[in-house]
C-alpha cells in the first residue's frame, strides 16, 4: 500500500460520520408511529365528529345541522331501547361471568390441578374461534325445530323452545354465546393476577387456620380485585359495542328485543344515514367512558 493511500485511509477514519443530535433522535425514531396514529385514528376521530353535526348520505355537500342529530337520538325510542338491551345483557353476561371466570382461574392455578397446560388451551379455544363460525353453531344448535337443544328436551318428555324466536330467551341465549366465547380470554387474564400473588401470604394464612373458602374470599379475591375491575371495564366495552353476535343470529329480533346498541349504529349507517350514525358513535363513547370512569371511581374509592 503506498503512502498516499495511507494517509488517505487514516484520513478517512478519522472523519466523524454524521449523526442526528441526541435531542432530535428520539423524535424522529417515533415519527412514524405518530403518523400512522394521526392518519388512522385521530383524523378519523375528528372527522366523525365533524360529521355528526351534519346531515350526510356519503355524496354530495354535506349539511350542517348543528346538535340536531343529538337532539333526534335523545328522543328517539329506538335509541333508548337499544341502550336498555345492553344493558340487559351486561346484567346477564358480565356478573356471572366474572365469578365464573374467577373460580375457574384459581382452579387451573391450583398447582394440584392435572393438565392445567391443556385446560387453559381449552378455555382460550373459543375466543380464538372465528366469531361468525360460534354465532352459525348457535344458530344450529338453538333451532326451534330442528337443534339439538330442543331435541334433548323432547327426550325427556319436555315440549320446544323459542331459543332465539321469542323475547323471554332471546336474550339469555345471546348471553350464553357471549359467555362462551370470551370467558376463556377473561380466565388467562384473571390467572395473571393470581399468579403476582405471593405464596407465602397463603401459607401465612394456613399457619393461622384459615380455610380455603376464608383464604379465597379474604386473600385471592382482595388482591385480584385490580384485575377484575379491567376485566370488568373490558367486557363492559364489548358488551355495548356487540354487533355480530345478534347480526348473525337474531338479526335483532325478535321484535327488537335483540337490537344492542352496536346494532342499531349499524342500522344508521346500512341506511346511508351517516351523519346520525356518526352522532350515534358519540353518545355510545361518552356512556361506556362514563361507565368505566365510574368502575375506576368505585375501585379507588375501596383502596
Amino acid at each position: 500500500m503506498t503512502a498516499a493511500a495511507t494517509t488517505a485511509r487514516v484520513a478517512t477514519r478519522g472523519r466523524r460520520r454524521p449523526h442526528l443530535p441526541r435531542a432530535v433522535a428520539p423524535y424522529v425514531f417515533v415519527a412514524p408511529f405518530v403518523a400512522i396514529f394521526v392518519a388512522f385514528s385521530v383524523y378519523p376521530m375528528l372527522f366523525t365528529l365533524r360529521l355528526s353535526f351534519t346531515n350526510w348520505r356519503g355524496s354530495g355537500a354535506a349539511e350542517w345541522v348543528g346538535l340536531g342529530n343529538y337532539t333526534y337520538l335523545l328522543g328517539n325510542e329506538a335509541f333508548w331501547s337499544s341502550l336498555g338491551n345492553s344493558a340487559v345483557l351486561w346484567l346477564l353476561i358480565v356478573p356471572v361471568q366474572m365469578v365464573l371466570a374467577l373460580v375457574v382461574a384459581v382452579l387451573l392455578d391450583n398447582a394440584k390441578t392435572r393438565m392445567r397446560g391443556f385446560y387453559r388451551i381449552a378455555f382460550l379455544v373459543p375466543f380464538v374461534t372465528p366469531l361468525v363460525a360460534v354465532a352459525q353453531i348457535w344458530v344450529v344448535v338453538f333451532d326451534r325445530d330442528y337443534g339439538a337443544v330442543n331435541g334433548l328436551l323432547n327426550l325427556v318428555g319436555l315440549p320446544d323452545v323459542g331459543w332465539l324466536t321469542t323475547t323471554q330467551w332471546a336474550k339469555p341465549t345471546l348471553a350464553l354465546l357471549f359467555l362462551w366465547k370470551t370467558t376463556g380470554f377473561i380466565v388467562v387474564i384473571l390467572l395473571s393476577g393470581l399468579q403476582s400473588i405471593d405464596g407465602a401470604v397463603y401459607e401465612a394464612a394456613s399457619i393461622d387456620g384459615a380455610s380455603p373458602v376464608r383464604r379465597f374470599l379474604s386473600i385471592t379475591v382482595p388482591l385480584v380485585r385490580r384485575t377484575l375491575m379491567f376485566s370488568v371495564v373490558l367486557q363492559t366495552l364489548a358488551v355495548f359495542q356487540m354487533f355480530a353476535e345478534p347480526f348473525v343470529v337474531t338479526d335483532g329480533g325478535p321484535y327488537g328485543s335483540t337490537t344492542t346498541a352496536g346494532l342499531h349504529l349499524y342500522d344508521h349507517i346500512n341506511r346511508a344515514d351517516l351523519g346520525t350514525g356518526a352522532a350515534n358513535s358519540f353518545l355510545l363513547v361518552i356512556i361506556v367512558m362514563a361507565l368505566s370512569l365510574g368502575f375506576v371511581r368505585l375501585l379507588r374509592s375501596e383502596d
